[in-house]
């Protein structure tokens, strides 16, 4: 058989998994063999946990959503039927933000629809 040297290529590609890696600990950033499955592994749970990122916002607006309208007597699958049955078309980050940044225009938001 001939022998493929593959020169610049090889060298990139190389270069460019290690660039990945740098920053692991030991041998995971020196070494190509370990380092490509470090990365290979990383990317993985990468690409899985900004999937999970967006479940788990949710559920914290969630959260906090509940445990504010509790206050007020009420809970949160009640609370969102309300604001459903009155147009009130605000998704749960606005929620959450505004119960964090503007409590008491929440609290005359969940007056408005109470009374409704």
């Amino acid at each position: 058989m001939i022998r493929v040297k593959r020169g610049t290529r090889g060298k990139l590609r190389r270069k460019r998994i290690l660039k990945l890696a740098s920053g692991y600990f030991g041998t995971r950033s020196r070494l190509f063999k370990v380092a490509k499955e470090s990365v290979q592994r990383a990317l993985c749970y990468a690409y899985r946990d900004r999937k999970c990122r967006k479940r788990n916002y949710r559920k914290l607006w969630i959260i906090r959503i509940n445990a504010y309208v509790r206050k007020h007597n009420l809970n949160y699958n009640t609370f969102i039927f309300l604001l459903k049955k009155s147009n009130i078309l605000l998704n749960r980050k606005t929620l959450a933000y505004m119960i964090i940044k503007y409590p008491t225009s929440i609290d005359n938001l969940i007056n408005n629809i109470k009374c409704t």
